[in-house]
This record gives C-alpha cells, structure tokens and sequence, in this order.
C-alpha cells in the first residue's frame, strides 16, 4: 500500500519519566505499579540536545519531548519550553513534537511560541471502554485537549493504543474518533506486557494488528503519516516491516518511553534492503 516507498522515522525523548500518579493499567510510567523502569523529574537540557543531534544522525524527521503525568502544569510547561527553544536553536530541521497529556488553549499557545510545531495526544482507546482501564481522568478531557491543539494551529499527532482487552466494534469506535479531529499523524501502539501492571497480556493477534492498520490508513485517509509505535518488534518480530504494505508509512526509531527498541542503524539497514527511502518534511 505505501507506493512511493518513503518512511516517515520519529524518535521519542523521555525529558521526564516514571512520575505520574494516573492509574492507565497499560502504563508503566505510573508510581501506582512500581514497574522497574528509570524514574526521573527532569532530564538534563544537554542530554535533551544531544538526543536530538543523535535523532537528526538517524535520520529522524520528527522529535518528541514526552513528559510523565496527567497534563501540563506550570513547572512542567516551563521546562518543555527550555527544552524546546534548546533544541530548536541547534537549528537541526527536526519537527518538534510534545507530547505532555492534557493541555489548554493558553499552554499550548506558550508550546507553540517557544518553537514547539506538533502535539501529540492519543486517545488511547474508545470512549466507552476508557473507563476500565483509567479512572483517574476521562476520555473526554483528552479529546478536549485533541480539539485545543486544532484552535492554536498547532499540527495534531492523535492515536491509541491496541490490545487492552477492547473489542473490535470499540477499535472501530477509537479510530472513528480519531477519524473526526482530523490529525496529521496517526501513532498506532500495540500492548507491550510488564509484570507489574494490571493487564498481563497483549489481547491482539500478529493477523489482527495488520488489519488494525490497514484499517486505520482506510478510516482516517486525510492522515499524512500512519506511523507504528511502542509495541512494534514484540507484536510483529521478523515480519515488523510488513507494516508498510499494510499502510504504515512512518515508524519510531530508537527507544521507546520506558522499552527499548531496535537497534537505529538496523533498522535503516533493513529499509535500506527493502528498497525503502527516508522521508523529509519541513518544520
């Protein structure tokens, strides 16, 4: 289905991890689990920088700078916004995704003055499923956030997350949404399992996760990029690059918020055989 062979590859920057007190049952960056990950209020700006440089060696188009917690608050929107103008003064042509929970018209205006060119906000999963598996915030507030994001001009980056025991009708249900807020990318995760968590296992099949995005490429056909993330290597092993036959064209490269992911220079080595190239998009 990706015709034209071009890979859209964006890396993520956990600046701040391990700190949220929401009880999603999918998320191990919650204190209520204990999950053993790395745990940490502010990742150091240099690093930030360097992790940019390093997304800009391999050939990354967009960065993400994703903070822990329910949304923005002032301290939190402060340090976005240094780290923001930090790595937009190294003058790298990365788009600058953040990616900080909810947020409202005011803050996300602050992100969009202090270079930031997209937010990312899934959704997570359908409207009527949310609520078993976070009870700490509502779905509603999200799309809320989906919706602020469109009114400052900012690029929408809006997904989910497959395999938390929903059914097919509320797959369908979360992409319809996704579907009537209009985002120019579209992050499909898939259910990566952690002792500590509520949920002990990924409820979709290898079979069902292609269709999941060839489903999405159809329902949400204005999206420029379907991109697969977190989950990718544990859901599709040797078969992950079939993925862009099924309507994946953009994937994350690197590591991955709290999971480690491939190896960078391997997977351009396998695009490369593929007869892949990299894509580009201006900031």
């Amino acid at each position: 289905m990706n015709e034209n062979k071009e890979i859209f590859l964006c890396a993520i920057c956990n600046i701040e991890s391990g700190t949220c007190n929401e009880d999603c049952k999918f998320c191990t960056q919650s204190v209520k689990y204990k999950a053993d990950i790395q745990r940490y209020k502010k990742k150091a700006i240099e690093q930030i920088v360097k992790e940019a440089k390093m997304a800009k060696e391999n050939s990354a188009n967009g960065f993400c700078l994703v903070t822990a917690g329910k949304g923005l608050t002032d301290k939190r929107l402060a340090f976005v916004c240094e780290a923001a103008k930090a790595v937009k003064k190294e003058n790298l042509g990365l788009i600058l995704i953040a990616c900080n929970g909810t947020a409202s018209v005011e803050q996300l205006q602050t992100l969009k003055e202090a270079g930031v060119d997209a937010y990312n906000h899934n959704l997570e999963t359908a409207q009527d499923f949310y609520k078993e598996i976070v009870t700490t915030h509502t779905w509603e507030e999200r799309y809320e956030t989906c919706k602020n994001v469109k009114e400052v001009g900012l690029r929408l980056v809006c997904g989910g997350i497959f395999g938390l025991g929903e059914t097919q009708e509320q797959r369908v249900s979360m992409l319809e949404s996704i579907a009537s807020l209009d985002p120019m990318n579209v992050p499909l995760n898939f259910f990566h399992p952690n002792e500590a968590l509520p949920l002990v296992e990924n409820s979709v099949s290898k079979e069902e996760a292609f269709e999941l995005i060839t489903l999405a490429r159809k329902m949400v056909p204005n999206a420029k990029k379907i991109m697969v993330a977190g989950g990718r290597e544990l859901m599709f092993g040797d078969e992950q690059y079939k993925i862009f036959e099924k309507g994946a064209n953009a994937f994350v490269i690197g590591d991955y918020l709290t999971t480690q992911g491939k190896s960078p220079k391997d997977d351009m080595h396998e695009l490369e055989k593929l007869g892949f190239k990299i894509a580009r998009e201006r900031n």
